[in-house]
């Protein structure tokens, strides 16, 4: 007598007239779930508003790159970073000035290579999305659609176009991008406070050597830091994802250290 074959239970029909899943019904949004789905709404629209208003303040540049609307605010800021230029406001700007040239393309690609060596595929995409975008995509792209001329005289070598800062651009991006690989989220609010005042110091740094006019610093700040954002809020479940994987890993590896050395301490006879 032959048994007969094991047979799966039919599905059950929801309201709808659709066959259930035989798993049973799907998991309901948890309030965790909102909560999530806000956050990250939000920080889209956190990345967007800067960007756009870098956006529009370009094409408003490029109708007349010689005397756009806030020119006079512009030659008034210029007018209060004259003076004598030593001292240790030299310093501090020639240090920024570096940091925003060689140093600030180093610190990324060493960022980037420590990445890689530890095998953390999403952080080292979310790295090269936000610099590839922001610097080449974002602020090359604005500098070569306005190309606005430079205040008088710059104190240091500077290239084509003003609008919109580089450096300043650079800052902001480099604050989101450490930000979001490097600090925990618990102590990221005062890690967005240091960096608002590194950007600033920045910005100020770029008057102050007359490289740039104001309103390129500003727009060139808000491009940088919504460029990081997008990139961000692009990466997020994939970052999230890799962070429990890292999770999961250290917590396997601590588990089977601690079996190993209880293994030990268990074979290892006693003496009197």
């Amino acid at each position: 007598m032959s048994a007969n074959p094991a047979t799966e239970p039919a599905p059950t029909p929801t309201p709808h007239g659709r066959p259930r899943r035989p798993g049973g019904p799907r998991r309901s949004a948890t309030p965790r779930d909102s909560l999530a789905g806000r956050r990250r709404t939000g920080l889209l629209t956190a990345g967007l508003l800067p960007l756009g208003g870098a956006v529009a303040t370009a094409f408003v540049v490029r109708a007349d790159i010689t005397d756009p609307p806030f020119q006079g605010l512009d030659d008034r800021w210029l007018g209060w970073m004259g003076g004598p230029h030593d001292g240790p406001y030299l310093a501090a700007a020639t240090v920024l000035n570096w940091f925003g040239g060689p140093v600030g393309a180093a610190l990324p690609l060493a960022l980037l290579l420590l990445l890689l060596v530890r095998r953390r595929w999403a952080s080292a995409g979310f790295l090269l999305a936000a610099y590839l975008g922001g610097n080449m995509l974002v602020i090359q792209g604005l500098k070569h659609l306005v190309d606005r001329p430079r205040p008088a005289n710059p104190l240091v070598r500077v290239d084509h176009g003003s609008f919109p800062s580089g450096h300043a651009a650079t800052a902001a991006l480099l604050v989101v991008a450490v930000g979001v690989l490097l600090v925990p989220a618990a102590r990221r609010r005062a890690w967005w406070y240091g960096g608002a005042a590194f950007t600033l110091a920045m910005m100020w740094s770029r008057t102050w050597l007359h490289a740039h006019w104001l309103t390129d610093t500003v727009e060139g700040a808000a491009a940088g830091a919504g460029a990081g954002l997008l990139a961000w809020w692009l990466f997020q479940p994939a970052l999230a994802r890799e962070a429990v994987r890292s999770h999961d890993r250290r917590g396997a590896a601590a588990g089977a250290d601690a079996a190993t050395a209880t293994a030990t301490a268990t074979s290892t006879p006693a003496t009197g």
